[in-house]
């Protein structure tokens, strides 16, 4: 099965988030989530969402400056979800970078749909493309399938998530040759800075835990030290 998107919602309200939570559980989304700005802004840093669901109203600071500060250092897609129904919140959020604004209360399939979108719209503008690749990468026992989004090894879905996927996959297109920490975190999530290489080193160890049979003696994704990853050299078919 394809890996599930893996959406980051930032709301106070229990009830709220306990509905949104299962709605998108049930419509195959893994999901995270946070009560406060602070809160929010570590698991962004952190676990690497594919998709936010923004509530303005938080205790501990405003929605907008959570906006703002996400959007200092990622274009990972934003849909903020607020009780706020004044054109000018809607225009501040917009041009703070949201990509969405869906007013409180809200369908269900709504929601769903505008999810859909954005997710879509921000793989369509990948800069490194590799959500566009056809074909199958090999090396070894390591297949990553670029039509069905799957990663396989010995013949056996590994199930890794988006963001794990996104890795791989860009390291199977560059096999052989290292990538750099910056470039990877500039193409795939864009990133720049140092502070966030522990993005990639977190979701480094999962999919090693996931694809090599060893992590501490890795087969397929090599570390160079102060560097970057270089996938072992394969074939594309």
């Amino acid at each position: 099965m394809p890996a599930k998107d893996k959406i980051l919602i930032v709301e106070d309200e229990k009830g709220i988030l306990s509905f949104m939570t299962t709605v998108l559980s049930s419509n195959g989304y893994d999901v995270i989530s946070a009560n406060s700005g602070a809160k929010a802004i570590t698991l962004v840093t952190s676990h690497c969402p594919d998709l936010v669901i923004l509530d303005l109203g938080l205790p501990d600071m405003d929605g907008m400056e959570v906006l703002r500060f996400i959007r200092e250092w990622t274009h990972l897609p934003i849909i903020v979800v607020s009780a706020r129904t004044h054109e000018r919140d809607k225009v501040e959020a917009l041009d703070l970078g949201a990509d969405d604004y869906v007013t409180k209360p809200f369908g269900t399939s709504e929601l769903l749909a505008r999810i859909r979108t954005a997710i879509r719209h921000t793989r369509t503008h990948l800069p490194n493309g590799d959500i566009a690749q056809s074909g199958q990468f090999k090396a070894m026992g390591l297949i990553i399938d670029y039509d069905k989004h799957q990663v396989l090894v010995d013949g056996e879905n590994v199930h890794l998530t988006q963001n794990e996927y996104k890795l791989v996959s860009m390291l199977g297109l560059y096999s052989g040759r290292v990538l750099t920490y910056d470039y990877m975190l500039r193409e795939l999530w864009g990133l720049s800075t140092k502070e966030n290489r522990q993005i990639l080193r977190v979701n480094m160890a999962n999919i090693r835990r996931k694809l090599e049979k060893n992590p501490a003696e890795p087969e397929y994704i090599f570390t160079e030290t102060g560097v970057g990853y270089r996938m072992l050299d394969g074939e594309k078919e």
